[in-house]
């Protein structure tokens, strides 16, 4: 018996590529206010260490001005009583300003990889830098010299506020939020969403 009615087509075969493409992670161009961000850091970092190293460069001229505010706290001491309490308290304020500056650094650091609450201690760094600029203007910035010293310090303060306030515009908090960059890539590694 032959049959006179031919067959159907088959049904057309399944892909073998699926359409939802794997998730990948990428390392995506951060937005424009991180890129500022980063550079108000980095300008602050570069005022912050010529503040320091102009600091060193001015000690002999700053020490016996602090010896000598030293002595009209109390001016019954012996001399070398005056210049270990100038010596001290130079000391103080450059180690507070040099570290600081490697606290800064580090922070950057870990707000560039996205670590949580960041922020919030960069906010801390910047309020203990507001504090040892008023520590350092009451001792160991007087004189002529240090009047450029005063103005670098304060330089830097700002900047670390522009730092701040441009980390906190909504497509900085949205990067810093997301911690990793995932997007989809089809099998010739185009990339197909974000």
């Amino acid at each position: 018996m032959t049959d006179s009615t031919e067959r159907p087509a088959p049904p057309a075969r399944p892909s073998l590529v699926s359409e939802n493409a794997p998730p990948v992670l990428a390392k995506l161009t951060p937005p424009f206010s991180i890129r500022m961000t980063q550079l108000f850091w980095i300008l602050s970092f570069a005022v912050g260490g010529f503040s320091v190293v102009y600091f060193f460069i001015i000690r002999k001229a700053q020490l016996p001005l602090i010896k000598d505010l030293v002595r009209a706290v109390e001016p019954g001491r012996d001399e070398q009583t005056f210049t270990v309490a100038a010596d001290i308290i130079y000391w103080s304020v450059f180690g507070m300003m040099v570290g600081v500056l490697l606290v800064q650094v580090t922070l950057l650091v870990s707000f560039m990889t996205r670590r949580p609450n960041v922020r919030w201690w960069q906010l801390l760094t910047l309020c203990f830098q507001f504090l040892l600029y008023a520590l350092a203007l009451e001792t160991a910035l007087g004189g002529e010299q240090a009047q450029p010293l005063r103005y670098l310090l304060a330089a830097q303060c700002g900047l670390v506020v522009l730092a701040l306030l441009t980390s906190a515009l909504p497509p900085a908090i949205k990067w810093s939020a997301r911690q990793r960059d995932v997007v989809r890539r089809d099998t010739g590694g185009a990339d197909v969403g974000g």
